[in-house]
């Protein structure tokens, strides 16, 4: 298995969406991804001025962007806030 699948909140928009992240991707890269996907879902409504964080949202604690995601918390069914 390469990716997980997670449930990804986005306050700012009211928003949550599942989506496949790749296990071997650093965090700063699938921000990078993450917020690219909300935009175009968004058709260009969702434009955040500085790099958003992501957080685990039962824990609320902050994920290293400089880890990979196979080196994190984040499995299948992880939910994710990202402000």
């Amino acid at each position: 298995m390469n990716e997980v699948l997670v449930k990804l909140y986005v306050p700012t928009i009211d928003q949550q969406y599942d989506i496949w992240l790749p296990i071997n991707k650093k965090i700063d890269t699938i921000i990078t991804l993450l917020v690219k996907a909300v935009n175009e879902f968004t058709k260009g409504y969702y434009t955040p001025s500085k790099m958003p964080y992501l957080y685990d949202k039962v824990t609320t604690n902050a994920f290293d962007i400089n880890l990979r995601v196979i080196d994190t918390e984040i499995r299948n069914g992880t939910e994710l806030i990202m402000i």
